[in-house]
């Protein structure tokens, strides 16, 4: 992987005026959710990366109204899919209908043909309606029956887990867990915002569209040639290393904890959110601090940890945290 040319092909104007026109979903979507500003600017890194996003939060912490919210602000198309224990691949992807009046078989597309796909509690869903969702994650594509068909651009998948409950829920496939850019926690909002949340119930906010297909494909052009220094992609590979190796790093004390580390899927992913973080910061160039400020969203679901980690209850997050902390940072 290497740096980009610092001689970039947009000017900082543009990158203002392009980023500044982002700024626009977090208006729009704190008209019907208050606070969670962190997450929404994580699902917005996500839309100029074309990366998948899973929210792990309790229920009624507004998980779907957020998503929905978000889709509004963009004018994409939108399909909520109820992920269940009897779910089919046909379900999701559709299938072939047989048509009496044509003596033919017919392709009938199922929820899968949106721009936005909200898979509600991925995890209550088997093996085969993971393996038709991945194909779709990863090639943009499905096949129904002998024949292939594209999905539309963008194509983001937003999927949303319940921690509590984990009757009757299946355990990700890990090359699908790796094919999500972020996993973002959504947590109790503080005091004040659920007294404003209270407040709130009587009022409908109407969202408006804030960008169009074509405004966020330029942004991405945008974000892809930020400028990434030699230093800066040194560092990355660093810490993903460390996740590998954590003697080797003189991580002694957490090498035990760490079961596998993370792929080469994690530093791009760690690679693209930084440029579209400092995107959002009306730069034109990445620091150490916006590798550090996507770091845990993008390697917390992706780091396998022991069982003494469990014993000694470490998460994912603290050894992140300790990477950050100890790893030389340019």
């Amino acid at each position: 992987m290497h740096a980009t040319n610092p001689a970039s092909a947009f000017s900082i104007d543009q990158i203002k005026e392009e980023s500044n026109r982002f700024q626009g979903i977090a208006y729009e979507v704190s008209k019907v959710i208050v606070g969670q500003e962190s997450i929404v600017t994580f699902i917005t890194i996500a839309i100029l990366c074309d990366g998948h996003i899973v929210l792990e939060g309790v229920p009624g912490v507004a998980k779907t109204t957020m998503i929905k919210a978000v889709t509004d602000s963009l004018g994409l198309s939108f399909n909520r899919i109820q992920f269940t224990p009897d779910l089919l691949p046909a379900d999701l992807i559709g299938t072939l209908i047989y048509n009496p009046k044509t003596q033919a078989f017919e392709t009938k597309k199922g929820p899968i043909f949106a721009n936005l796909i909200l898979a509600d509690e991925i995890n209550r869903a088997p093996a085969k309606v993971q393996a038709a969702l991945l194909e779709a994650m990863q090639e943009h594509q499905v096949t129904i029956g002998s024949q292939t068909f594209k999905l539309d651009k963008p194509f983001l998948v937003f999927a949303t887990q319940n921690p509590l409950e984990q009757e009757g829920t299946y355990r990700l496939p890990e090359a699908q867990t790796d094919r999500f850019m972020f996993k973002l926690l959504v947590h109790y909002p503080e005091r004040h915002n659920e007294k404003e949340i209270i407040k709130r119930t009587q009022k409908t906010a109407a969202i408006l569209q804030v960008l169009t297909k074509e405004e966020i494909f330029s942004a991405q052009k945008v974000v892809e040639d930020v400028y990434v220094d030699d230093k800066v992609v040194d560092y990355i590979v660093s810490l993903v290393f460390a996740t590998r190796d954590p003697r080797a790093a003189h991580l002694d004390d957490i090498a035990a904890y760490i079961n596998y580390g993370v792929s080469p899927r994690a530093s791009i992913a760690l690679y693209k959110a930084s440029k579209a973080h400092a995107f959002l910061k009306n730069r034109h160039f990445v620091t150490p601090d916006d590798v550090k400020a996507v770091a845990h969203a993008v390697l917390r679901h992706r780091l396998l940890l022991t069982y003494e980690a469990e014993a000694d209850n470490i998460k994912p997050d603290d050894i992140i945290t300790t990477l950050l902390n100890r790893i030389p940072s340019p």
